[in-house]
């Protein structure tokens, strides 16, 4: 019998499904299909789509398809927790299609959730690329921020760092302002000292400012700000955790960024590769769970 089966990342805008046999990708297929597109009576027939058309094997469903705006809201684990934990609570759909739960984090009044992420983060300690104790990072829209420790995340933290950038430059004061490319250059470097000091919304304000009195090129400003919103969410980070290396699971441009600021801020910082992350994770709970 073979061990391939599907896998998918189904995030709120977008979809990745790949196939996997013996730990490896073998096809895959990426679109906007994310669960903010379809409705709960939608999934039956998308699920057997993706069958179709990449075969007929089991399936692994990870993402915001368990949540409240997917096909069913699958309860989250709590932290601390590793793979095992989550493959025990696997939402099954049938006798070959399942989904991962997300993890949920309470710390007093604060509170912090995560689904999709805690596959590639776990997937990074089951396949050996980071240390057995780790801050992980992972950016995108909603950065998450995960301590590792025995194979299990014990804590984490999610920052809305790529949303707020998003917001800012798609509505709103500064959006005409931060129109240009992001790149890692002096701008981006200015703006990751100027976040440090984290005093975000008068910081914010003064790239309007700096543009009316001639003292920025707007050019430069989608860099600035972006430097701005990642070094506020770097910093409070590396004082939560001094000293400790910063393990960076992202493509190579954001993970670039990223990798930046935490040297500028006095950091350690090594990027991981994302992709293999996901399907160590995925690959691990599918054996767990088999």
């Amino acid at each position: 019998m073979s061990d391939a089966f599907i896998a998918v990342d189904w995030g709120t805008t977008n979809r990745r499904a790949f196939v996997i046999e013996h730990g490896l990708v073998t096809r895959t297929e990426r679109d906007a299909r994310g669960a903010a597109s379809l409705t709960p009576g939608d999934y039956p027939g998308e699920v057997a789509a993706i069958r179709q058309r990449l075969g007929d094997l089991p399936m692994l469903l990870a993402g915001m398809v368990g949540s409240t705006i997917g096909w069913r809201d699958v309860p989250y684990v709590a932290a601390p927790a590793g793979l095992e934990a989550l493959a025990t609570a696997l939402g099954r759909i049938d006798d070959r299609t399942a989904i991962v739960p997300g993890l949920a984090y309470r710390d007093g009044a604060r509170a912090d959730v995560m689904r999709g992420e805690e596959v590639q983060l776990l997937g990074a300690a089951a396949a050996g690329l980071v240390p057995s104790e780790a801050l992980l990072c992972q950016p995108g829209t909603h950065c998450k921020w995960a301590m590792i420790a025995d194979g299990r995340i014990t804590s984490f933290v999610t920052a809305m760092t790529g949303e707020l950038f998003a917001m800012l430059r798609g509505n709103g004061l500064l959006a005409r302002q931060l129109g240009g490319d992001v790149g890692d250059g002096d701008a981006f470097r200015a703006g990751v000292a100027e976040g440090a000091r984290r005093d975000l919304a008068a910081s914010l304000f003064g790239i309007r400012a700096s543009g009316v009195l001639g003292l920025r090129d707007d050019r430069d400003a989608a860099s600035y700000a972006s430097g701005l919103l990642i070094g506020s969410d770097v910093a409070a980070r590396l004082a939560e955790q001094p000293g400790m290396p910063i393990y960076i699971l992202a493509d190579p441009g954001l993970g670039t960024l990223y990798a930046a600021a935490v040297t500028a801020l006095g950091g350690n910082a090594t990027i991981i590769d994302s992709h293999g992350a996901f399907v160590a994770g995925i690959t691990r709970l599918r054996e767990l769970s088999a």
